[in-house]
């Protein structure tokens, strides 16, 4: 598969989150069709990671993912069927990563009080889910 650098830009974003803060604390906001280009229908939190495990490691068919690390670090390697194009270390939670639908992505190299936050599109749909890479890599992309 022949790609431009362009066609991976389409299927992930980097947000900078605003931080508004005072001496009572910090605040960042994240609102649907604004810091993410998506409808949000769906929020889970992986925190007490154990090890080096990667978590996720699957592509979804019809779903859209916002990331943002609310506290501690860590990566989240992005693929598509002809391999890896960004690996993006999330460290900060004014930062947000989204992706578009069938993008392979592994979350990994936790850091210890990693709590890392996960809107979606979509509600949960089993079958939606595509967790073979070799299957994966013999499907064709699609926004």
């Amino acid at each position: 598969m022949d790609r431009s650098e362009n066609d991976y830009n389409e299927l992930y974003g980097i947000v900078d989150l605003q931080v508004r803060g005072d001496d009572r604390g910090n605040l960042v906001v994240v609102e649907q069709l604004k810091e993410v280009p998506f409808e949000l229908k769906r929020m889970f939190a992986i925190y007490g990671t154990v090890g080096d495990e990667p978590r996720g490691s699957h592509a979804n068919l019809r779903s859209r993912f916002g990331f943002l690390c609310l506290k501690g670090r860590c990566r989240v390697r992005l693929m598509a069927p002809d391999g890896e194009f960004a690996s993006v270390d999330l460290d900060s939670p004014s930062k947000l990563l989204w992706i578009e639908r069938m993008v392979w992505k592994e979350m990994c190299d936790f850091s210890e009080d990693c709590v890392l936050v996960v809107v979606s599109d979509n509600l949960y749909d089993p079958d939606e889910y595509i967790h073979s890479y070799d299957d994966y890599k013999n499907m064709k992309i699609s926004g």
